[in-house]
């Protein structure tokens, strides 16, 4: 699917006067504006994010509650359960507690759930098993703010529950000795973007600052803090939240942190994925190199392992696990492929019989654990919301099934609507679970995409590309590339710079690259200036290309290859069109793209 292209139209003599008042260069001017950045104070905050920017602990809604029990637990040697999730952001989350309470001398452990065999979240059965096996406290992260019933279990069970989270609230809060959420009923917290890693930051740092009796805590808990906050990055980036506001101090911080104070299974993590070459890293690294793999023990079934990566103190441990998750990840990425051409062939028919609206998709033998990010990647494709579920093989078990959206359309609010078809739903606007008995599918399906195409949006279904400028190669030199950095932490909320340029050729056919050929590098040309663009994802983009003569127009992000030491301009190319106008959509007017101006 074509995407519409819009570039932003800019004004310059607002830009050179932008560029005066905060004293930045020209690029970093327009792109600043561009993002609604036209203050030179918050322009600084923005360039050089301080610590000090955090918000104290006991701001976030419920945090002195939690922090006090917290504290008291470990004074009266209560034993300790941290209860997390498989994904990024839950290990994480789980891994600064425990190393807190560890740190403090606490009789403290995790449990993380099985993905395919408990799920998401909070469970009875779990919580029974954990009070038999002694625990007093269960310390919840990243999730537990809707497990009503199961918080009615801890409670008959003896167990004082603190939970702490960032999930959607529903209408009924759990009862629990403390709950810490940023959008707290009743509470006006500033920012209410944390991830499940940060809400356990902020625990931990609570906490901290009560061992230490003062705000200033003392040297041993500093550098415990320091090495959190690279995990808090790790979960931040992972789950997708707008690297804005807090988010942007955490990634900003813990990218350093993680570069100069690397926790020992990181550390090897870092050496298996060569990452540790890098003179820096980003959190694109984070993004697609480092969370993949902690992702990959999560989604076939051994999460534990990624918690224990993240804890552990023995080197040669260390390097076992990071050495078998990226095992693990290479296998993820052989299901996905295969499952991802099942699935498209799937969606393919779906469109074909008019079913356009929202894509349901599901089959036997496809990996529950590995569905939602395909869901991702089907969404994207087709710009429409995609639901994805693995059935049970024997037709026993309820099926499993992930969900992704576009912008504009809340699929949590959609689920629910639909909610009386369902076992169980729950997740964000944007990413969400499921589970379904198999027979229920085919009237699921028909009311989803009844309820999608009378709520979604016309302007919605329209796949837009908001570009921030248009420019020539000529303008992407080094120190250009290396002045758009300063951007930098990318992620949701400040994506990297979208740029494009027409009148591009290709110097020569278009070629597949990467495992299965999913990937595309292209040789591209322009007034004499030729670069090097990569397209992730898109190596069916080949047969088309190669068949267009005369010149195009590309959509890409410019970054910096720095491959052993050589620092070359790459292009990330995101979208192309035809420069005669064939495309299905349109290229953008004329006078928005003079009004663009050439970057900087």
């Amino acid at each position: 699917m074509r995407k519409l292209w819009r570039i932003r139209p800019h004004d310059q003599d607002r830009i050179v006067a932008f560029e005066r008042a905060a004293r930045v260069p020209p690029v970093i001017a327009q792109l600043l504006l561009g993002r609604g950045i036209d203050d030179p104070d918050r322009a600084r905050e923005f360039l050089e994010p301080k610590l000090t920017a955090l918000r104290e602990p006991d701001e976030l809604p419920g945090l002195p509650a939690a922090a006090d029990a917290v504290a008291k637990a470990v004074s009266d040697r209560r034993r300790i359960v941290i209860y997390g999730d498989y994904d990024v952001d839950g290990v994480s989350a789980t891994a600064i507690l425990w190393r807190c309470l560890t740190l403090l001398g606490a009789d403290v452990g995790y449990y993380v759930p099985h993905r395919l065999e408990e799920g998401y979240g909070l469970n009875n059965e779990a919580l029974e098993t954990l009070a038999r096996q002694g625990a007093q406290t269960i310390v919840s992260v990243d999730c537990g703010v809707s497990a009503v019933a199961e918080a009615e279990t801890a409670a008959r069970l003896g167990l004082e529950l603190i939970i702490t989270d960032h999930h959607t609230i529903g209408p009924v809060l759990p009862q629990a000795a403390a709950i810490v959420h940023p959008a707290l009923p009743g509470s006006a917290y500033p920012f209410q973007g944390l991830s499940g890693a940060g809400v356990a930051f902020k625990l931990a740092w609570g906490v901290c600052q009560r061992a230490s009796q003062a705000k200033r805590v003392n040297p041993a808990m500093r550098e415990f803090l320091m090495q959190a906050v690279a995990l808090a990055a790790l979960g931040t980036v992972a789950d997708v939240v707008p690297l804005l506001d807090e988010n942007r101090v955490i990634v900003y911080h813990g990218l350093e942190s993680l570069r100069q104070r690397p926790l020992l299974g990181l550390q090897h993590l870092l050496r298996v994925t060569e990452l540790d070459r890098k003179p820096r890293l980003t959190s694109e690294d984070v993004a697609f190199t480092l969370a993949p793999r902690i992702n990959a023990a999560g989604r076939l079934g051994e999460a534990r392992l990624a918690v224990e990566l993240l804890t552990t103190a023995s080197e040669e441990r260390a390097a076992m696990l990071a050495g078998y998750i990226d095992e693990l990840n290479s296998q993820r990425q052989t299901l996905e492929r295969s499952i991802y051409l099942a699935a498209h062939k799937q969606a393919l028919e779906q469109i074909e019989a008019g079913h356009d609206a929202a894509l349901v998709l599901a089959d036997r033998g496809w990996h529950a654990g590995v569905v939602g990010i395909i869901a991702g990647r089907i969404a994207e494709k087709f710009h429409c919301p995609t639901l994805m579920v693995s059935l049970d093989d024997l037709g026993v078990r309820p099926g499993i099934g992930s969900a992704r959206s576009v912008p504009g359309f809340d699929l949590h609010q959609a689920l629910h609507q639909c909610r009386e078809h369902l076992l169980s739903c729950g997740g964000h606007a944007a990413a969400a679970g499921f589970k379904i008995e198999e027979a229920r599918l085919p009237e699921f399906r028909a009311d989803f995409c009844e309820y999608v195409a009378t709520t979604l949006k016309p302007e919605s279904r329209i796949a837009e590309l908001w570009i921030d400028a248009e420019a020539p190669f000529s303008a992407f030199t080094l120190p250009i590339i290396d002045q758009i950095e300063r951007l930098a932490p990318f992620g949701e909320g400040n994506r990297r710079p979208l740029l494009c340029a027409q009148g591009v050729r290709l110097s020569e056919p278009p070629k597949r690259i990467g495992g299965g050929g999913r990937h595309l590098a292209l040789s591209l040309e322009q007034h004499g200036v030729r670069l090097r663009g990569v397209s992730f994802g898109n190596g069916d983009w080949e047969t088309e290309l190669a068949q267009v003569e005369g010149p195009l127009a590309f959509a890409f992000r410019p970054v910096i290859n720095d491959f052993r030491g050589q620092r070359k301009v790459e292009l990330q190319i995101v979208d192309w069109q035809t420069a005669d106008g064939v495309s299905p959509a349109p290229r953008p007017p004329a006078a928005e793209v003079e009004a663009a101006g050439p970057l900087g």
